[in-house]
């Protein structure tokens, strides 16, 4: 085991790393155990493989710069996962490419009314795969919880049959792949890779339309699973009668099982959600505060986390405890002059009558400059008016991954700077928005 003045030290780390980063901060950082320093790098160890993963991919910078100003020296961090008291690292997991975010649980999920249809439908799911519900196809706007049952279902699947394959991907993540196994000349791997599988997990499933090859594989592919008697969990923003340029067969088959909506969380939903990830974050909020909240934002979760991290960062920032006093001066002041939350909704909207183009088309993965670049302006003024995360911003728009967003920033940044027809634009959607 480390020696106690590392262990000490260690502590200084993950209080630092939670100032650095307060939009990824959680509760079960307190569970991280440092398992060895040994020439400039910094072995963490976490209580699982999603905890290792989420901080690896979220938080690796955060903890490297908070290691890194508490001994005054360049360190490296590494995650690894801890198996039981004994504080013994082991082997991170193979399980191929899933990546459970360790927040999406079904204990995490808080239902209510406008989801308690869908929630019942996962849970059951997670029990007997193949049986009860299949296929599952859950829809509603962005930001509701859809993808957080999903997760739910994998985390339930792994602990209640640890043998099952499960694949869970984003449906643009699924085209892509279909269309390299065709360009690299291993389509019968790709189709044994998902036609085997116990579980098939697909989230915003629209993302088929137009794509009549994909479609035809993607239909193989539900038959093949259905025929087999496992699961199949789908989500989309609208119901399967709905999706536009999707094949009628295809339709009819998502319909074959349970469809169940997510609508917008109501105002006990949305206090009941703020206490939730206050918790999780290990924050102390009193009721008045997260009625507050609840009261000020109602578009959908994710913008109500976003609230939570703004009053966070100004208690951090303060050193203060979380009052209602503080948390109306935090919003006060992440609104400016207008006293109000501007939304990530909000500003995709602007921009899809400035530019003239639809929501679906800047959540697609068309490349073209006129969708291209909308859908940058979008991510570049989410990342600047909202305390949403680079996760949270590209999950609105179409699920892209941070690195995605960091490029969009960067680019649209360096056009307002340097070119004038940009700044302009910009200045515009941001004036207008502000109104």
């Amino acid at each position: 085991m480390v020696r106690q003045d590392t262990t000490d030290m260690f502590e200084k780390i993950v209080s630092r790393a939670k100032v650095l980063d307060p939009v990824n901060s959680r509760k079960w950082f307190d569970e991280l155990v440092a398992m060895s320093l040994d020439k400039g790098e910094l072995e963490i160890g976490c209580p699982d493989e999603a905890s290792a993963q989420f901080l690896e991919d979220n938080c690796l910078g955060s903890f490297m710069q908070a290691a890194q100003n508490v001994t005054g020296h360049l360190v490296g961090v590494r995650f690894s996962v801890y198996e039981g008291d004994d504080g013994i690292a082991k082997q991170r997991g193979s399980d191929g490419e899933i990546r459970l975010h360790p927040d999406y649980t079904f204990d995490s999920f808080v239902v209510g009314p406008c989801n308690r249809l869908a929630h019942a439908s996962c849970v059951a799911v997670s029990n007997s795969p193949g049986e009860t519900y299949n296929p599952l196809f859950l829809y509603g706007s962005v930001g509701l919880g859809k993808t957080h049952l999903l997760h739910a279902i994998c985390h339930g699947m792994r602990e209640n049959f640890p043998g099952a394959v499960i694949q869970f991907l984003s449906c643009e993540e699924f085209v892509n792949r279909f269309i390299r196994a065709i360009e690299q000349g291993t389509l019968a791997d790709f189709q044994n890779q998902f036609r085997t599988v116990d579980v098939l997990v697909i989230d915003d499933i629209q993302f088929l339309s137009e794509r009549e090859q994909s479609q035809e594989e993607f239909f193989h592919t539900f038959n093949a699973i259905y025929n087999n008697h496992k699961q199949i969990v789908l989500t989309g923003d609208c119901a399967p009668g709905e999706i536009p340029s999707i094949e009628e067969r295809l339709i009819s088959r998502f319909k074959w099982g349970l469809v169940a909506r997510i609508d917008t969380p109501t105002y006990e939903t949305r206090v009941a959600i703020v206490q939730k990830k206050a918790h999780l974050r290990g924050l102390e909020i009193g009721e008045d505060v997260a009625e507050y909240v609840a009261t000020k934002v109602k578009a959908n979760i994710r913008e109500l986390e976003g609230a939570l991290t703004v009053i966070y960062a100004t208690a951090q920032a303060s050193g203060e405890e979380i009052t209602l006093e503080l948390a109306h001066n935090a919003m006060d002041q992440q609104d400016g002059e207008n006293h109000r939350t501007i939304s990530i909704t909000e500003i995709i909207q602007a921009v899809t009558e400035y530019y003239g183009v639809r929501l679906t088309d800047l959540q697609s993965k068309k490349r073209s400059q006129s969708i291209a670049l909308p859908r940058q302006v979008c991510m570049y003024l989410a990342r600047k008016m909202t305390r949403h995360s680079l996760e949270e911003i590209g999950g609105h728009l179409g699920g892209r991954d941070h690195s995605t967003v960091l490029h969009a920033y960067s680019k649209i940044e360096d056009l307002h700077n340097n070119d004038a027809q940009t700044k302009a634009q910009i200045d515009q959607l941001i004036s207008t928005i502000k109104s």
